[in-house]
């Protein structure tokens, strides 16, 4: 798998389920029978910003790599 699509997939895994849990606990405390909306609402949306994240991290680490290997030679 490619650099930056490796650290998106990464990234959208550790935010979705970071922000599924807060969705989780917040719903339960808001109103527990629609909790599982709130899991949706915080998880989804902290996952699409975890992969965009991690995909220009991943085009961050990419250019450096290029950059070291042509300064190297």
């Amino acid at each position: 798998m490619p650099l930056p699509t490796r650290f998106a997939v990464i990234g959208a895994l550790v935010l979705g389920i970071a922000g599924g849990i807060g969705g989780l606990i917040s719903g339960l405390f808001a109103y527990p029978p629609t909790a599982w909306f709130a899991v949706v609402e915080v998880g989804l949306p902290a996952a699409v910003l975890g992969g965009l994240a991690g995909c220009v991290v991943g085009f961050l680490v990419l250019a450096a790599r290029r950059t070291r290997k042509h300064l190297a030679s």
